[in-house]
């Protein structure tokens, strides 16, 4: 009886279409970071960037459980003395909706260099069209 070992010359990469509109942002981020990672495959190893390709559409149609959608703040910091600038969900999804998905689905995946290659496999569009 032997091990089977994968290598990434093994590795079937899939697309997947995703359209978020109407659906909760964590859990649509928690199904994303899945199928970027490959966890759902049966030969998942996470040594291995094993992930497929996602492609989410309908950003801007996102939503947020309870006062979230007028609560919730993203912060950024420009290294510069009171450069904290501090943006509500709300103006966010107005001006950048596909920022506020990515946010989301960076924090799942692994905090390293296959995370870093993880992320690449992510496109997200504001609208229906995929360009």
């Amino acid at each position: 009886m032997s091990t089977n070992v994968i290598s990434a010359k093994d590795i079937k990469r899939e697309k997947y279409q995703i359209d978020a509109s109407g659906k909760i942002l964590g859990r649509l981020a928690t199904e994303v970071a899945t199928l970027l990672m490959g966890k759902n495959k049966p030969n998942y190893v996470p040594y291995l960037d094993m992930g497929d390709f996602v492609v989410v559409i309908n950003a801007g149609l996102i939503k947020l459980s309870g006062k979230k959608q007028t609560n919730k703040i993203y912060t950024r910091h420009s290294g510069y003395p009171g450069g904290l600038k501090v943006e509500t969900f709300d103006k966010i999804i107005s001006r950048r909706p596909e920022y506020v998905i990515e946010h989301a689905v960076k924090g799942m995946l692994p905090h390293n260099k296959l995370g870093k290659k993880m992320i690449k496999k992510l496109k997200v569009f504001k609208g229906e069209e995929v360009k």
